[in-house]
């Protein structure tokens, strides 16, 4: 047998699903999980469909061929995906926390891709990546050699073949440029207390404010700085015996929670864009 999966946009009309189902029954395939949503707001259906076929012969090119005059008919936008695994490229900088965390998921079999090298603006967290067996690569990211340093990034993902990059607490911005060309390519996590905290030490700003919970938000990447499309958020409570140290802890919980679920779910293609938002299959 052989896995694929299907996921799709498209405005609400009749027939939607039994076109797709139809053309599934037509060429020998089993629907294995099926979800679907109905945006009245937006008027737009999202699906995703996982099914497997008893052929050798039927191969991803094969599929996208032949569903096109229906993708056309609907006026779909869709993706069709095999059993091959999502590459990913990780960048750091010295906070090791969220990768720590995704280097164990990625080794228990739980992440839904695989992690193919480490990047980072720092050697802090090399001995990290290295004792995983990764390739650890530094590519100083400073003013003067910021457009150097991000086409280095660009070769990396190409000769690693990356098909997802993961901002793990990487404490660099990255140009209007390079977020276009890795558009949907790219997610980062950060603190919730984003906008209300802005700038140092956030959680001592908490502090002092007496916030009862602490968050983080994982987001693929936009131009517009931290407000990329949400795929997960992640909420902890805290209270007033929480000092910034305490606070600091909890956030890093956080963190790892809501960017590993967010890269598990972008690698078994459950997130599909809808506006500024996402739309979840979990």
């Amino acid at each position: 047998m052989r896995n694929f999966t299907l996921t799709l946009d498209c405005p609400e009309r009749a027939g939607i699903v039994h076109a797709v189902t139809s053309f599934l029954v037509d060429h020998g395939c089993d629907i294995v999980e099926h979800q679907q949503f109905d945006d009245d707001a937006r008027g737009r259906l999202f699906l995703r469909t996982a099914f497997s076929c008893a052929s050798d012969d039927v191969g991803v090119d094969d599929l996208v061929r032949e569903f096109d005059p229906v993708a056309r008919e609907f006026s779909m936008k869709y993706g069709l995906w095999d059993e091959r695994r999502t590459r990913i490229l990780v960048m750091v900088s010295k906070a090791g926390h969220c990768l720590n965390d995704l280097l164990f998921r990625w080794r228990a079999g739980s992440l839904g891709g695989d992690i193919v090298a480490v990047v980072s603006n720092h050697e802090d967290l090399r001995p990290m990546a290295e004792a995983a067996g990764l390739d650890f690569v530094h590519v100083p990211n400073t003013a003067d050699n910021k457009p150097a340093a991000e086409q280095r990034l660009l070769d990396l993902v190409e000769e690693y073949q990356a098909d997802l990059v993961v901002l793990a607490r990487y404490m660099q911005v990255l140009s209007n440029d390079l977020c276009a060309k890795l558009a949907g390519r790219v997610i980062n996590i950060h603190h919730s207390f984003l906008p209300g905290f802005k700038g140092a030490k956030p959680y001592h700003q908490a502090y002092d404010r007496g916030v009862k919970y602490v968050g983080a938000t994982a987001h693929y990447v936009t131009p517009d700085l931290d407000e990329g499309p949400i795929i997960e958020q992640e909420v902890l409570r805290v209270d007033h015996s929480f000092d910034p140290r305490a606070l600091t802890s909890v956030g890093r919980d956080a963190e790892a929670l809501a960017l590993s679920r967010a890269v598990r779910w972008h690698c078994e293609h459950r997130v599909l864009p809808n506006g500024n938002g996402t739309v979840v299959f979990r």
